[in-house]
């Protein structure tokens, strides 16, 4: 569970960087990501919907601009991409991701470093969360 900690701590500063460097047009990646899965598909396409999910977050990494960010996350990256895929089926992990990237997506394209920071460390504690509640790790 550790792993998830650092990987939130990772993932919420490259946020952060993307506010300040990355172009309007590199976001709109982003958004591309997700936006065939608005609505009620997600469900029905949930392994395109879990390969999507990771290239979001690897996206995020890729944003940022900053190389030692993406090297430091990679090394963590096969686990918590595991954890991911193993628990995006699970209740209703996948429709609230969804929600969350547009959030955070959202946050990016107005700038808020903030709140891009915040939402992006939140949603990856959910997952921390959602693991500790409901999956056995022995």
């Amino acid at each position: 569970l550790e792993m998830i900690t650092v990987w939130a701590a990772l993932e919420s500063m490259a946020a952060r960087l993307i506010t300040q460097n990355a172009t309007d047009e590199e976001i709109a990646e982003l958004r591309a990501l997700c936006a065939t899965f608005k609505g009620d598909g997600v469900r029905a396409r949930i392994d395109e919907y879990s390969d999507a999910n990771i290239q979001f977050h690897q996206k995020i990494l890729e944003l940022s601009k900053c190389q030692l960010l993406k090297e430091m996350a990679q090394g963590l990256f096969m686990h918590v991409r595991a954890i991911r895929a193993r628990t995006i089926s699970e209740k209703d992990r996948a429709d609230r991701s969804i929600v969350d990237h547009m959030h955070i997506i959202e946050a990016l394209e107005a700038r808020d470093t903030d709140l891009a920071e915040r939402l992006v460390r939140e949603h990856t504690l959910n997952l921390k969360a959602h693991v500790e509640r409901y999956v056995d790790m022995d």
